[in-house]
């Protein structure tokens, strides 16, 4: 895994997080038939933010990293 965890609700930021955790990371960002793909070095931890700011998408982290927010399955 890439980069420190996010800091704690009540804590600031630290550059090491903002460097490397979603959305702040993201190196480039696409829409692609419709999903919303966010190029890093991402994974699960950025993937349960993600779901928390797109709720109802389905989220997925590509190997390499890239980060896709998909519309919601049936």
């Amino acid at each position: 895994m890439n980069g420190p965890d996010l800091p704690e609700p009540n804590q600031p930021m630290t550059s090491e997080a903002f460097r490397y955790r979603w959305p702040t990371g993201t190196e480039k960002t696409e829409l692609i038939e419709g999903v919303i793909v966010f190029y890093g070095d991402f994974d699960e931890r950025d993937a349960r933010t993600a779901r928390q700011t797109y709720p109802g998408r389905r989220i997925t982290i590509d190997p390499g990293g890239a980060l896709r927010v998909h519309p919601a399955t049936g």
